[in-house]
């Protein structure tokens, strides 16, 4: 009787892991209620892994059905996991041959610039753009930047970031502005290369925002040409406390539970959408791809279940953990990543967990084109 009630737990678990993975790939521009779903995956997957041993200790011929489930699914259990233990104690072979690019992307939160944001450290401005300046990377793809053309009155250069991550480092640069205010400070992106921008170009969605994309093909030494994506896209536009409040007790769930689902609901909505209009981008694209984003989405979503169907997500290829990006008190939330075409090597891919000073963590790799 108790085995034949752990069978039936165990065929639910993989029917409820067959409709989450389906359910990541449904838009929800077309059917919202499947991006909730999906997000069930993940506890899923570690059911079904534990029905596996369950079963292994019961009855072997029984656990070749979890068990099998497991290794085709391996994939989507490496997208919020990944287990590399070699890479994580250096002993993975790296490739010798191709051209090496190493890149760093990051969310900057236009550097601290407003008094709040640095409250914690008045100093935080100058550190992030000095570590960002003096990284080694050859391509750097900033979300949420800021400059000042002109010295300020009360901060002098120290805003001049355009100068101090671009000309003064060798870099050639191309800024997207979505907006320059009254003082002339722009904002929006940023892309930095050491190799020659031989094009450009800016995807809006609806219209410009801090939510958009950008591109430049760059030439590399070797003479081939590579296409570099750096995306945000649509924000949660929910507050961390009001996150943490909604699951703290069951008054704050009354409170702010309902409209936090509403906000995550068009939030999600909005990314699809985008996500359709990026992938019909890179669809296009004549040279190896390299994409650098704020996806503002968990791995186990339709934005990056498209992106992981078409090209290989450096954490999960090398990563060992969670590699979670997002500096706050939500944890093992990972929104920052970089994706490669088929044509690259994924050499190395870190989180930058000593640099805080911003609300995500900065991320670099190392890529070899073939």
């Amino acid at each position: 009787m108790r085995r034949s009630f752990a069978f039936k737990c165990t065929l639910l678990v993989i029917g409820w892991l067959l409709v989450a993975i389906a359910a990541v790939q449904i838009p929800a521009r077309t059917f919202w209620p499947a991006a909730f779903v999906a997000l069930t995956l993940p506890v899923a997957l570690g059911l079904n892994l534990a029905a596996a041993l369950y079963w292994l200790l019961r009855n072997w011929r029984v656990a070749a059905l979890p068990a099998l489930v497991a290794v085709l699914t391996w994939p989507h259990f490496q997208r919020g996991l990944a287990v590399h233990p070699l890479h994580l104690a250096g002993a993975a072979p790296k490739a010798t041959a191709g051209q090496r690019v190493r890149v760093l992307s990051a969310n900057v939160r236009i550097f601290n610039v407003y008094p709040q944001l640095r409250e914690k450290d008045p100093a935080s401005p100058d550190k992030m753009i000095r570590w960002v300046a003096s990284n080694p990377a050859d391509v750097i793809c900033l979300q949420e930047f800021y400059n000042e053309p002109r010295p300020s009155r009360h901060d002098g250069r120290l805003f001049q970031s355009v100068d101090r991550i671009g000309e003064q480092t060798g870099r050639q640069v191309f800024l997207s502005r979505t907006l320059t205010n009254s003082i002339g400070a722009e904002f929006g992106m940023a892309i930095f290369s050491r190799f020659p921008i031989v094009r450009r170009g800016t995807i809006t969605f609806d219209k410009l925002t801090q939510n958009h994309a950008m591109f430049a093909d760059l030439r590399l030494p070797s003479g081939d040409t590579i296409r570099v994506f750096n995306f945000h896209l649509q924000s949660m536009s929910m507050d961390e406390k009001d996150i943490v409040d909604s699951y703290s007790s069951k008054a704050g769930l009354k409170a702010k539970g309902l409209g936090l689902l509403r906000r995550f609901k068009r939030g999600m909505v909005a990314r699809s959408v985008q996500m359709d209009t990026l992938m019909r981008r890179f669809e296009k694209s004549p040279y190896p791809l390299l994409l650098c984003a704020d996806l503002n989405d968990l791995p186990y979503s339709y934005s990056y279940d498209q992106l992981a169907d078409h090209f290989q997500n450096a954490w999960a290829t090398v990563g060992t953990g969670v590699g979670s990006t997002y500096n706050g008190a939500l944890p093992f939330v990972r929104i920052d990543n970089q994706f490669v075409g088929p044509q690259w090597v994924v050499d190395d891919f870190r989180v930058h967990y000593e640099v805080p000073y911003s609300d995500h963590f900065p991320t670099t790799a190392e890529y070899r084109l073939k």
